[in-house]
C-alpha cells in the first residue's frame, strides 16, 4: 500500500513539475519583446513610425482641415482689425501704424497656417533628438532573466511536497496570464501614443490659425503645449524603461523561485503603471503656468 502511495505521489509530482516548468518557460518572452520595442517605438517620428499612415493624415489635414483653418483665420483677423480700430477712443484716435501692425500680424498668421505641418513635425524632431540622446544615457538590458534562479528547477521542485507544488503550479499559471495581459498593456501604451499623435496632428491647422489673436490665441498656445507634451512623453517613457532595467537586474540574485517570479511581476506592473502615468505627467509639466 505504501508502495502504491509512493508511486502515485511520484506520478503527481512529475505532472506538477512538468506543468510548472512549461508555465515558466517563455513566460517573460512576450514582456521582454514588448519592453525592448518601446525604445524603438517612442524614438521614431510620426513619419518614421509608419509612412503610409503619415501620408494619409497629412493629406487629410491639407485637404479637409486646412480650408476650415483658412475660414477661421479670416474671421479671427477680421475680428482683430475691428478690435484694433475700436480700441482707439471710438474711432477718434486712429493711427495708420495700426493697419501696418494688422497687416504684419495677418502675414505672420498666414505663414504659420501654411507651414503648420512643418512646425508640428519640427516639434517631434526636437523631441526625437532628446529621446535619442537619453537612450544612450539610460541604455541597459531590460530583459527579465531568471535562468540563474531556475537552473536546477526540476530537482528542487521534486524535493517539494505535493501541497506546495500545487500552490506553485497555480501561481505559475496565474503569473503567466498576468504577464500576457501586461504585455498587451505595454503594446497599447506604445501604439496608442502614436495613434494619439496622428489624431492630434491631423487637426493642427485649426488651432494654429488662432495663434496671432489676443483672445483666441490661447487655443493655439494650448495646442502647442499638448504637442510638446506628446513629444516629450517619449523621454519619460525612456526614463521609466531605464529604471525598470536597473530593477530587474536584482532578480538574478534571488535564490527563491517564488520570490523571483513575483518580483518580476511586481516590476512589470510598476512599469505599466508608470507608462500609463507618463501621459498625464508630461501634460502637467507643459500645461503648468
Amino acid at each position: 500500500m505504501d508502495y502504491i502511495k509512493e508511486q502515485l505521489t511520484q506520478w503527481l509530482k512529475e505532472i506538477l513539475v512538468g506543468g510548472i516548468t512549461s508555465n515558466l518557460s517563455g513566460m517573460f518572452d512576450s514582456v521582454n519583446q514588448k519592453v525592448g520595442e518601446i525604445a524603438t517605438q517612442v524614438g521614431q517620428t510620426p513619419q518614421g513610425w509608419n509612412g503610409g499612415v503619415f501620408n494619409m493624415i497629412r493629406s487629410l489635414s491639407e485637404t479637409a482641415i486646412l480650408p476650415i483653418a483658412g475660414l477661421i483665420l479670416a474671421f479671427v483677423m477680421t475680428l482683430e482689425l475691428i478690435q484694433l480700430i475700436t480700441d482707439k477712443n471710438n474711432l477718434h484716435d486712429v493711427d495708420t501704424w495700426m493697419f501696418f501692425k494688422w497687416i504684419f500680424k495677418t502675414a505672420c498668421a498666414v505663414l504659420i497656417v501654411t507651414n503648420t505641418w512643418s512646425i508640428v513635425m519640427g516639434v517631434f524632431d526636437v523631441a526625437q533628438s532628446v529621446v535619442n540622446s537619453a537612450s544612450g544615457v539610460v541604455a541597459g538590458n531590460a530583459s527579465i532573466d531568471i535562468s540563474s534562479v531556475t537552473a536546477d528547477l526540476d530537482t528542487r521542485l521534486m524535493e517539494m511536497d505535493l501541497g506546495p507544488l500545487f500552490g506553485l503550479w497555480f501561481q505559475s499559471l496565474f503569473v503567466g496570464i498576468t504577464m500576457w495581459a501586461l504585455s498587451i498593456c505595454i503594446f497599447i501604451i506604445a501604439y496608442g501614443r502614436m495613434v494619439e499623435i496622428y489624431l492630434v496632428t491631423s487637426v493642427a491647422p485649426i488651432p494654429m490659425a488662432t495663434m496671432t489673436n489676443r483672445e483666441w490665441g490661447q487655443m493655439g498656445q494650448n495646442y502647442l503645449r499638448s504637442l510638446y507634451a506628446l513629444g516629450f512623453q517619449a523621454f519619460l517613457i525612456i526614463v521609466c524603461v531605464g529604471i525598470y532595467a536597473v530593477l530587474v537586474q536584482d532578480i538574478a540574485t534571488e535564490t527563491d523561485v517564488i520570490a523571483a517570479i513575483w518580483g518580476c511581476v511586481g516590476y512589470t506592473v510598476l512599469l505599466c503603471f508608470t507608462l500609463f502615468k507618463t501621459g498625464s505627467l508630461s501634460k502637467a509639466v507643459f500645461n503648468a503656468h
